[in-house]
């Protein structure tokens, strides 16, 4: 039995939080690394646990495939519920914590596929491809505002510090991870102030300090705005 968890996934990608999550826990791991986007090669890494070829894929130590990041991140969570990095199953907030968990890959992420290459609805026009993106982009921020606006009343009931209260949950690792891609934190911070500050206190995590410097690096100009961003 191998006794250490292995991630296909990329800089930057929706492996991060899932890697985030594993390195708060203190769970060994190693990522195989496989920018999808980057070519059939990079995708044929991935072909082997994933048929869709998309990342992010775990493999347990017991050697369980599991893909999607927000089951990754939900099965981690109840795995090592002395972290609390999920409200248990008996929790008043389960409920919304898979509430926002499955709507931040349904609404947000799953726009990405269509942003990261236009021309798969688009076709070859450029000007077509800019309007996808700007739609995109416009629909994305149209979700985290409707998020903060549902969990903004749920937020002012329980108080804390993270989106469900006063523990740092998987929920928060993979908004702070989603909201960073187009078009970016600037924007987020717009239409989502009360998660803005959610976010920020993620970034700040000295327990993330190296990773976040290893695999998502605060580089210049990583909150920029643009509607095709």
């Amino acid at each position: 039995m191998n006794p250490a968890y292995t991630i296909y996934g990329a800089l930057g990608s929706g492996s991060v939080p899932v890697e985030a999550a594993l390195t708060l826990l203190g769970q060994p791991y190693a990522v195989v690394e496989a920018p999808t986007w980057e070519g059939v090669e990079q995708q044929d890494k991935v072909a082997g646990v994933n048929p869709l070829r998309q990342i992010p894929a775990l493999i347990t130590p017991d050697g369980e495939t599991i893909t999607e990041s927000a089951a990754i991140l939900i099965w981690l969570a109840d795995r090592y519920p002395e972290a609390r990095l999920a409200p248990s199953v008996d929790s008043p907030l389960r409920a919304q914590f898979l509430r926002w968990m499955v709507f931040v890959p349904a609404s947000i992420y799953s726009l990405f596929w269509v942003r990261d290459e236009p021309s798969r609805l688009g076709g070859p026009d450029p000007a077509v491809q800019a309007r996808i993106k700007a739609a995109t982009a416009e629909r994305i921020a149209e979700c985290w505002g409707m998020m903060e606006g549902q969990l903004s009343p749920l937020s002012q009931k329980i108080g804390g510090r993270y989106l469900l209260g006063d523990e740092l949950t998987v929920l928060d690792l993979y908004v702070a991870v989603v909201s960073r891609w187009g078009p970016r934190r600037r924007r987020f911070y717009e239409v989502a102030p009360g998660m803005s500050e959610v976010v920020r206190r993620v970034d700040a995590d000295p327990r993330l300090t190296a990773f976040w410097a290893e695999r998502f690096p605060f580089v210049d100009g990583w909150e920029s705005k643009g509607a095709a961003g």
